[in-house]
């Protein structure tokens, strides 16, 4: 396995949290373990309660048994209560392990234990595995299956809204008001029941949805565009996905509808700009000029920014934003296999927000599209 600079990597946590934990050992594993590699070859040190199972199903070359270590460094320092630092250490010496390239979230207590026990760590600079960037055909299908999560949970959305009453300019279903947090429970059981679970799902209409990372919270109203962005994790695989579709129960305004066809439109050009050694600024002026040659400008105001104001997109995979990015700033141009979003967006307060996401596969030519589900949105 090549790693950063040769060095032999580091790490400790659990791989829910870490993505890189997940892609070395290939293996869930819910507690933070101690994982590391010693020239080329792969080490994890885990509980008796993780041990038969990490054995059998992941990609480390060895696995050794956590209590013993401890009991070794309880030994070796008899006056001090062993903990992961010292396992490491005893380690280090026993396989002339070291120096070690650790990610930039590693623990900042533990990081510093090691110093102290004069064990060289560096932090990496930039990604610990930049091969994760380029994704092989099992983990884009991988990727495609979470977006198939995603159309699930955003179906069942869909079919809510479908099913409301209008009544007084309110949408009601079984005879209560629908609410941003009764569609994320329908999203999210729906991810559940395709094998995923959604978490922080966004559900949000009217003004709330102007602020593209609010949630959504409490009734939702017809007339109003609602953004419902869902982003599933895989639970077989620990691989994402991520769409997002803009709808509205009852009759759109002009103004609404213009909204809409503009981010549609922005999102169908920067799709036609998306392919390998096209730089990700580039993507992001496309989807800017469209919304500026169709009236859509965007300020910073004293109450908060309008207009198109986040990226173009991000990169998906084990993490749902790693690198590549595609924005104003980020100089960087896209790579054949990288797996990207693409999800322009425009907000205005008073009027309403509309944001469509899809995911797409970097190739030579056309992107290969990963996720599915239809543009429809006025649901009358």
């Amino acid at each position: 396995m090549a790693t950063k600079k040769n060095r032999d990597i580091l790490l400790y946590s659990e791989t829910a949290r870490s993505a890189d934990a997940l892609y070395f050992g290939g293996v869930d594993v819910p507690d933070p373990f101690v994982a590391f590699s010693v020239r080329g070859r792969r080490f994890a040190v885990v509980s008796a309660l993780e041990f038969g199972r990490v054995r059998r199903a992941s990609k480390f070359d060895t696995v050794l048994p956590l209590e013993a270590w401890l009991g070794k460094a309880a030994g070796a320092w008899p006056r001090q209560t062993p903990g992961a630092a010292r396992v490491i250490a005893l380690l280090v010496r026993k396989l002339r392990a070291g120096p070690f390239t650790v990610p930039d979230d590693f623990p900042a207590g533990l990081y510093k234990e090691l110093r102290d026990l004069g064990l060289p760590v560096e932090i990496s600079k930039g990604a610990l595995f930049p091969e994760r960037e380029i994704k092989s055909a099992s983990e884009a299908s991988a990727i495609r299956e979470g977006n198939r999560c995603s159309a699930a949970g955003i179906a069942a959305a869909e079919r809510l809204l479908r099913a409301c009453r209008v009544r007084a300019g309110r949408l009601i279903h079984k005879g209560s008001a629908l609410t941003s947090e009764r569609v994320k429970v329908a999203v999210e059981t729906a991810c559940i029941e395709e094998g995923s679970i959604s978490s922080s799902t966004i559900v949000a209409g009217g003004d709330q949805a102007c602020d593209p990372h609010n949630r959504g919270s409490g009734p939702l109203r017809a007339n109003e565009l609602i953004i419902v962005d869902v982003f599933p994790r895989v639970s077989s695989t620990g691989f994402n996905g991520d769409m997002t579709r803009t709808f509205l129960r009852g009759r759109a305004s002009d103004a609404q509808r213009a909204i809409v066809e503009a981010v549609r439109a922005a999102q169908i050009a920067a799709l036609a700009t998306v392919r390998a050694g096209v730089n990700g600024k580039e993507v992001h002026r496309r989807v800017s000029e469209t919304f500026v040659s169709r009236g859509f400008a965007t300020r910073r105001t004293a109450r908060g920014s309008v207009g198109f104001f986040h990226g173009t997109g991000h990169g998906l995979g084990l993490d749902v934003h790693e690198p590549p990015r595609m924005n104003a700033t980020f100089d960087y141009a896209l790579k054949k296999g990288s797996v990207v979003t693409v999800e322009p967006g425009l907000y205005y307060p008073g009027v309403g927000a509309c944001r469509i996401e899809d995911v797409v596969q970097v190739t030579g030519g056309a992107p290969r599209m990963l996720s599915s589900y239809p543009y429809a949105w006025e649901l009358r």
